[in-house]
């Protein structure tokens, strides 16, 4: 099982969990900021022209008792000065001074020449309210601050106007706006920051690697796993792929076991049919030809003890020769064809066998067989001692002495029996069972490329001349094997000449 960490993309590249985040939460949140901030702006905007207003009020009221008691004495200069004064106090541009009618009795800065027909003037003198206008002085937006003066019977009299140019409210207010947006901007750019970084690193990396391990599934790693670190949400999610995807694995499993165990069952039952065909055929010849044969040799016995004659020996002999041969393709036969049954009563009476023993028995059987003495049969045992081995040995000795004789019958100098013991897993759970593997090894020509190992363990396909052989002995090895859960290969020796068959059988645990 992988649970390999994924490489992580740039956290800078919006995913579609990021973009949604951005199109409904934090885009809405700007805007509603960017919307809270003109309010804001434009709130400020009136409350800053309305703080100009003020001054300019404030500083023609400040001079507004001495213009009056200057005109009262009739002393210009202290009107003059008075009026001179505003540029010390504020940012002024202009200041006058208005009879009842409008005239210009003094002025200092920008003002206007004459105001006799100012309906603004006239509203101050007659109302005694002051007023203030936005108008043209000399060319030049000005805003207008008028105040009415009064005689000692409060009566108005005159009027001072006090000018400020009109582009200073709105400078002070783009001043103000630009500030704002700046900041309204430096603080969106964080924001997006932040939140594309944060949510990369707290999330966004983690969906990323969720999506990669589905990805990787889907591409047919079957056994990858994703990473389940994380927020709990997404480590929960993570977990339950996890499960699924082992759950499907488990399925999968079974799946495969139960299709193996059917393909299993279907070869069996071909095997067996095939084996009931061969078994009728076997056994009508065993049946026709045991008794004619026993009664050849019994006759050709009785001859051989009866004839002096050394040459009508030796053909007695040979016909004994020829009698044996038949009896024993003949019992080949029957051992390859005997029913299922018979075979599960012998390995329910399975008997602890001494291996090294029942190689030795082996070898010593093919070795009376044949007629080179100078052939080699020897026998490797591991140095650890092997493991009591419970089968049928009558069983298990005619598929070694197959093995064993079939080696011998093409092998030019030696054979060689090597046994080996893979104790398996010690868990008691595991699906692994202890192997006994028996290798039988030769320095004959090897298998031919004419037929492969798969065919040559089926019945009546044999290497050998026309009379030599039955093409059974491969065949009723394979069965021995398939009775022990086994299973019989053949290959050529990859260092040398010679074939290598080795037979592998499970130990019950």
């Amino acid at each position: 099982m992988k649970t390999n960490s994924v490489p992580s993309a740039s956290w800078w590249k919006l995913s579609g969990v990021q973009r949604a985040l951005m199109l409904y939460v934090v885009i809405p949140m700007l805007a509603i900021v960017g919307i809270g901030l003109g309010v804001g702006i434009e709130r400020l905007n009136s409350l800053e022209t309305e703080r100009l207003k003020d001054d300019l009020e404030l500083l023609g009221r400040a001079i507004r008792m001495l213009v009056q008691e200057a005109i009262l004495e009739n002393d210009e200069e202290a009107v003059q000065r008075a009026l001179d004064s505003v540029f010390d106090i504020g940012r002024v541009y202009g200041a006058s001074v208005y009879d009842a009618n409008g005239n210009r009795v003094a002025a200092a800065g920008i003002a206007s020449r004459d105001l006799s027909r100012s309906r603004v003037a006239q509203e101050v003198v007659l109302t005694g309210e002051q007023q203030e206008r936005t108008r043209q002085i000399s060319g030049v937006e000005m805003y207008s601050q008028f105040l009415p003066l009064f005689d000692p019977l409060g009566q108005p009299n005159g009027f001072i106007q006090i000018n400020r140019q009109a582009s200073d409210f709105d400078a002070s207010f783009a001043r103000l706006t630009r500030v704002a947006w700046i900041i309204w901007a430096a603080m969106a750019l964080l924001t997006l920051t932040v939140v594309i970084f944060g949510h990369y690193r707290g999330v966004g990396r983690h969906v990323n690697q969720l999506k990669q391990a589905m990805t990787r599934v889907e591409a047919g790693e079957r056994d990858y796993r994703a990473a389940t670190d994380g927020p709990g949400e997404v480590a929960q999610i993570a977990h339950g792929l996890n499960q699924m995807l082992d759950s499907i694995e488990r399925k999968d499993e079974e799946l495969e076991l139960a299709r193996q165990q059917e393909q299993e069952l279907a070869e069996k039952l071909q095997h067996q049919e095939k084996m009931a065909a061969i078994g009728n055929v076997a056994s009508g010849i065993a049946h026709e030809l045991g008794a004619p044969l026993t009664v050849i040799d019994g006759r050709a016995q009785r001859l051989l003890r009866q004839e002096e004659d050394p040459d009508r020996q030796r053909q007695l002999i040979a016909i004994r020769g020829q009698v044996a041969r038949l009896t024993r393709i003949v019992q080949q036969l029957l051992n390859y064809c005997r029913p299922a049954e018979e075979h599960v009563e012998e390995v329910a009476d399975d008997a602890a066998i001494q291996l090294p023993q029942l190689l030795q028995d082996v070898l010593d059987n093919v070795r009376h067989e044949l007629d080179d003495e100078s052939l080699q049969l020897r026998l490797m045992l591991p140095e650890t001692p092997l493991p009591i081995f419970y089968a049928s040995a009558s069983r298990l000795e005619l598929a070694l002495v197959n093995l064993v004789r079939n080696a011998a019958q093409v092998a030019d100098q030696w054979v060689v029996v090597q046994v080996d013991f893979e104790p398996g897993p010690v868990s008691l759970h595991s699906r692994q069972q202890p192997e006994l593997t028996i290798r039988v090894l030769d320095d004959g020509p090897g298998l031919t490329d004419s037929l492969t190992a798969q065919e040559l363990k089926e019945p009546f396909v044999t290497t050998k001349g026309q009379g030599e052989g039955t093409g059974l002995g491969l065949a009723i090895v394979s069965n021995v094997a398939k009775e022990y859960r086994g299973q019989l290969n053949l290959e050529n020796n990859p260092e040398g000449r010679g074939c290598i068959a080795t037979l592998t059988l499970k130990l019950a645990t």
